[in-house]
């Protein structure tokens, strides 16, 4: 008889180590909701692996208890999909910051998202680099005043959400680190997505960048601060004496605001579909900021399209076929050959 299924929970995927983030950080609530749902995802612990570069995010395979790579600065996509090439039955998951992914590693997380490798990315993203001590990272906002910009910053800040869509991602979401339900919920349909997820979670850096999301975390302020992106649902947000919808008009978002009996359709309101394969939707969605706009939370892009993995497995059984196994030691011993 097989032996019954034991039931894991969230301390199975708890390491012994201690966790080292400054108090306060958001990364402790990102740490915890992860470890809440790995056991629902039903992969045994052996089968799971997280790959991190370099800054505090990265310190994330040592709280899980599973096999893990902290490797270097912004290479673990590259690490990430040479474990899912050889091994393509493992759950991979490559953890990285706004500066540790899109700095050094833009160019490895670029070609990770176009090729469509079945992995999972959480890209932490404070707005700041956190581990060096508070300098301005790629997404930092215009006029910033940091270590490395005193006067303020006068770069242009990259936006996750519109770069993973440019680069062909086939699943694109953004959750908030105080909200853990909605956390949860994205990392489990990411995890079911046959295909690259790209996930950007909002966490606060209590230190160096404190309060840079607090419009969308504080529950005073988040229904007019957010946009909850719902399948077949109206772009609405706001309180019930206060709803405002999002319009399309000559191409371009605004606002309109709806009375208490309205109906958003009927108003010309967008309804969301996550669905269009053409990533022009979302990458509207992406467009929305605040002040003018409130910042869309949730599933922006989920399509189907053939995974790496799977068209390289299929080129390597195709040789196969065509030329058999092959014999490793025949080869190194072919053509000329001398001994030393």
């Amino acid at each position: 008889m097989a032996a019954p299924a034991v039931k894991v929970t969230a301390k199975d995927f708890t390491s012994d180590q201690d966790v080292r983030w400054c108090p306060g950080c958001g990364d402790y609530s990102i740490l915890a909701n992860v470890q809440r749902v790995m056991p629902e995802l039903g992969v045994p612990r052996e089968n799971v692996v997280f790959v991190s570069g370099i800054g505090c995010s990265s310190r994330f395979p040592y709280y899980m208890n599973t096999y893990g790579f902290h490797t270097i600065h912004g290479r673990a996509p590259a690490f990430a999909t040479g474990i899912k090439a050889s091994r393509p039955e493992l759950s991979v998951w490559i953890v990285t910051g706004d500066g540790d992914g899109l700095s050094i590693g833009g160019n490895h997380l670029m070609h990770t998202l176009r090729r469509n490798i079945d992995t999972q990315i959480m890209l932490f993203n404070n707005r700041i680099y956190g581990l060096t001590k508070g300098q301005y990272s790629p997404t930092s906002q215009v006029g910033l005043k940091t270590k490395s910009t005193p006067q303020g910053s006068i770069d242009h800040p990259i936006d996750p959400i519109a770069f993973a869509l440019g680069c062909g991602a086939t699943f694109v979401a953004r959750t908030i680190d105080v909200d853990a339900k909605h956390m949860q919920e994205v990392l489990t349909r990411a995890h079911q997505h046959k295909g690259t997820s790209f996930i950007e979670i909002l966490p606060n850096c209590p230190v160096f960048n404190d309060g840079v999301w607090e419009e969308m975390q504080d529950r005073k302020t988040r229904a007019q601060a957010t946009l909850s992106l719902e399948q077949g649902q109206p772009l609405v947000f706001g309180t019930p004496e206060g709803r405002k919808g999002i319009v399309i008009k000559n191409g371009s978002p605004s606002v309109i605001d709806l009375a208490a009996g309205d109906d958003p359709v009927a108003k010309g309101v967008v309804v969301h579909d996550e669905k269009i394969d053409s990533s022009s939707y979302a990458g509207m969605l992406a467009t929305l900021q605040r002040p003018e706009f409130p910042v869309p939370i949730g599933v922006f892009r989920s399509v189907e399209r053939a995974t790496y993995e799977d068209m390289l497995q299929s080129q390597v059984d195709s040789a196969i076929a065509q030329r058999g196994r092959g014999d490793l030691k025949a080869l190194l011993h072919s053509g000329d050959t001398w001994q030393i």
